[in-house]
């Protein structure tokens, strides 16, 4: 008889460690759920197949005193027993200068406070030796409202037949499907002992535009849906308030700034992994949102 694998997820309640404890228990996994406030990481790992570094400081203001302590636990655990810790990973490291194509082979350049945070954190990783694979993700796209750009700002009014877009409404963004980069993270550690010790995954998502956005809400809400500009100058009213948002404005760059993700990594690792479009991913999407036009509509859309 085949043994059961075990994952061990941190941060299992989160926007992705709720999506790849689902995706593992989906293809068989045992999972386990880690608990920050009363288990030691490496003693929890103990007998894993597998850890998901779901955990992440919750906001900005917390990143320079958290972000590398924090991973240096996972970092820990994966070498004390030599499993691979998938890590998923923003874009911050990225930054002006490293084009249009966001992935291994591009220069990571960002030195902007929290960019370099992102930058010290992956090498954290590498330079450890520590099994990891490093998912590069876009903005996340969610199933439910989580407290993303795209459901809190961004999307907010959709079924009003509007939506408020951060950056340049014709600049090319990235944005990641949750339940797909939580399918990736298992295929990927299905084959774990075929990769590389330090493994750089981009999750290739969709590319979109604000005003491509607004289409697409508009092909999956029936009705059209404009695309104007996000009113920032609300945030910088509240800003001396709230710490958090001085991280905001720092990436704030990154709304208007091209790139997408490249997807040969994707492809030669997993030639058989199949996306969810993106209308049946924005209907999802949609129907988390507020204020739906129609309790039928939102039905409707939901099991799209």
């Amino acid at each position: 008889m085949t043994r059961q694998q075990t994952v061990l997820v941190t941060g299992a309640n989160g926007k992705f460690g709720r999506h790849a404890a689902q995706a593992f228990a989906a293809a068989g996994w045992s999972v386990r759920r880690f608990d920050r406030k009363t288990q030691d990481l490496t003693e929890a790992a103990t007998g894993a197949d597998a850890i998901v570094m779901g955990m992440h400081p919750p906001t900005y203001d917390l990143w320079a005193d958290q972000l590398l302590p924090l991973h240096q636990t996972a970092v820990d655990a994966a070498r004390a027993h030599d499993i691979p810790v998938i890590v998923p990973g923003n874009l911050y490291g990225f930054g002006p200068g490293a084009g249009a194509m966001f992935g291994p082979d591009a220069p990571q350049t960002a030195t902007n406070p929290l960019g370099h945070l992102r930058r010290r954190m992956e090498a954290l990783y590498r330079d450890s030796g520590a099994r990891t694979i490093m998912l590069y993700c876009g903005d996340f796209l969610d199933d439910r409202a989580s407290g993303n750009w795209f459901d809190r700002f961004i999307a907010k009014d959709a079924w009003k037949g509007r939506i408020a877009y951060p950056g340049d409404l014709d600049t090319p963004h990235a944005w990641c499907w949750l339940p797909d980069a939580g399918r990736i993270a298992v295929a990927l550690a299905d084959r774990r002992d075929s990769l590389a010790r330090f493994e750089q995954v981009p999750v290739p998502g969709y590319t979109l535009s604000g005003r491509q956005m607004a289409e697409a809400l508009a092909r999956v809400t029936g009705a059209p849906v404009r695309a104007g500009q996000f009113p920032w100058w609300q945030l910088q009213l509240a800003r001396p308030f709230l710490p958090v948002l001085r991280g905001v404005f720092e990436m704030r760059y990154l709304w208007s700034l091209p790139h997408r993700l490249d997807p040969a990594p994707l492809d030669r690792l997993l030639p058989d992994f199949v996306p969810t479009p993106l209308d049946q991913a924005m209907a999802k999407a949609a129907a988390a949102l507020p204020k739906a036009r129609s309790s039928a509509s939102r039905r409707d859309f939901a099991a799209a």
